[in-house]
């Protein structure tokens, strides 16, 4: 069951403007040991060597996107810090997000912090059954709406496959997460990789539910650790 209440903010770092990121010290959501206050899919989702662990194999795919998704309240204002790593497939970290009505109670949208197994998506923001792709690596990007239809402005300022060089391939990298008011801002291994403003008034979020995510397709291994979050005023 979720719990409605929202984690209180204790403290302000300004960073939307860095190209690189300082360690985040927070409060831990994962004592490593065990999936208290989490839930997800227990075919799916269990902990293995100190590390959230999200595996599907051939004789035990997903048929959908699956999330185990953190229970214990839910964030606003913030910066998020966690380890990650991935072989094979695509995964990502959903943020100020929300429930889809269906036949379980594992599936999310919203905004998502993206990585992969491959070269092109790992650090931009992907909307969860939420607009689709909202910034792309090297970008930042302002989203307005327009006769109901999403507009955006973008501004370059990176390459692309230079910050991509920042991503380890199956080894731990540090994930950020920056959420000030609408002003998201993604680094991995200290690296900026997107940046995003939302002024599409109507659909966007102001707090919502973490997640991980666990993605429909060939099987895949995606593990979590040392994830800590920090209340913005």
């Amino acid at each position: 069951m979720l719990l409605k209440k929202i984690l209180l903010p204790v403290a302000f770092v300004a960073a939307g403007s860095m190209l690189t990121a300082e360690p985040c010290d927070g409060v831990s959501l994962f004592d490593g040991k065990s999936l208290k206050g989490w839930n997800g899919d227990p075919k799916f989702w269990s902990v293995q060597d100190g590390a959230i662990t999200g595996i599907t194999t051939k004789d035990n795919p997903t048929k959908g996107n699956t999330f185990i998704i953190y229970e214990d309240g839910e964030l606003a204002d913030f910066e998020l810090t966690m380890k990650f790593k991935i072989i094979g497939g695509n995964s990502g970290i959903q943020y100020r997000s929300f429930k889809i009505k269906g036949n379980d109670e594992w599936r999310i949208g919203g905004y998502q912090a993206d990585f992969e197994s491959g070269d092109k998506y790992s650090g931009i923001c992907y909307g969860e059954k939420f607009r689709g792709i909202l910034s792309l690596r090297g970008d930042k990007t302002t989203l307005t709406s327009e006769n109901g239809k999403l507009k955006k402005d973008v501004e370059n300022f990176g390459d692309t496959n230079e910050i991509g060089k920042a991503v380890k391939k199956e080894q731990w990298n540090e994930y950020k997460i920056v959420a000030k008011g609408y002003h998201f801002t993604h680094y991995i291994n200290g690296v900026k990789t997107t940046e995003l403003i939302d002024n599409d008034e109507k659909i966007r979020k102001d707090k919502g539910l973490l997640a991980l995510q666990l993605h429909a397709g060939p099987p895949m291994k995606v593990q979590f650790k040392d994830i800590k979050v920090q209340h913005l005023k």
